[in-house]
């Protein structure tokens, strides 16, 4: 019951992300509004992490929390931020990465052994038709206009499809045991250095400090830099990563619906068809969970 609630909050929280990188977008260049960003997470989960005594054991468990980071915040939020803002239409890009419930669960048998139902492929399926169709209205306007579609953005996002994957991989793999404070500290270390490098080498550094600004900066910090990635750690640690990559066919619906509130985006038939296979899509990846468990925990 726990977890289930986890999950929900996670979806929200994760959806909320791209909510508030709409409305600080305009006020600075990708990889500096995610440097600050991340600075602003650490100078948060620094102090708080040693003042409530969590601390990564050893040097390795600082090193996988920073590859994780690498993967999952620079490669992926880097990638999705540089790509829409070298002009990758939003929708395009969002339904490249909504790849990644897919591609984790092709990689997740090999690298992790764990078995993937055929109730869990038909999910992941409706789940990709669901965020082909929350997506449409973007996509429509996006393809047409067409000039932000290049092999640079193409190649971009496809590296934060890559990152988010093997991100997820990583973390089940190799970095479950890493205390959950501490780890997603290490995590945004690793992501500086990459976000860090490339506002260093490609961007200006210059910010517009406007109230919507720091809104949305304080909005990403809280939100989805330590509600959500806190809450996915644990949703990995607790069950089989090809059960949690399906809950991220919920965010383009989510995300769709809180935008609909705010701006006003349209929301239409089309989209609550895709909502609800959405839904669909995770209830049957979720109820597949005992066939998606790790052999080695079968044989056990």
């Amino acid at each position: 019951m726990l977890m289930r609630l986890a999950s929900v909050i996670f979806v929200v929280l994760w959806s909320t992300g791209f909510i508030g990188s709409r409305l600080g977008a305009s006020d600075a260049e990708p990889f500096t509004f995610l440097s600050i960003r991340f600075v602003l997470a650490l100078a948060i989960l620094v102090p708080l992490a040693s003042a409530l005594r969590h601390r990564a054991r050893s040097w390795r468990e600082r090193a996988h929390g920073m590859v994780v980071g690498t993967l999952i915040h620079g490669a992926c939020l880097g990638g999705v931020f540089w790509a829409i803002g070298h002009g990758m239409p939003a929708g395009v890009a969002a339904l490249i990465v909504s790849l990644q419930p897919i591609a984790t669960s092709v990689l997740a048998g090999p690298v992790l052994g764990e078995r993937v139902s055929i109730q869990h492929w038909l999910g992941l399926a409706l789940g990709l038709a669901g965020a082909f169709l929350i997506l449409t209205p973007k996509l429509g306007a996006g393809v047409a206009a067409a000039p932000g579609i290049t092999g640079a953005t193409i190649t971009a996002t496809s590296l934060a499809l890559a990152g988010i994957t093997l991100g997820t991989l990583y973390q089940k793999r190799f970095a479950t045991a890493i205390d959950l404070m501490a780890g997603t500290m290490w995590q945004y270390v690793g992501a500086m250095l990459v976000v860090g490098a490339g506002a260093l080498m490609f961007e200006t550094g210059v910010v517009s400090w406007t109230p919507k600004f720091m809104f949305a900066l304080a909005w990403l910090v809280l939100l989805p830099s330590i509600g959500a990635v806190s809450l996915l750690m644990l949703l990995i640690r607790q069950n089989a990563v090809a059960s949690v990559s399906g809950l991220f066919y919920l965010v383009p619906a989510v995300t769709a619906v809180i935008a609909y509130l705010m701006f006003g985006e349209a929301f239409g038939a089309i989209q609550l068809i895709g909502f609800l296979l959405a839904t669909i899509a995770v209830l049957l990846t979720a109820g597949s969970r005992d066939s998606s468990t790790p052999l080695q925990q079968r044989s056990a």
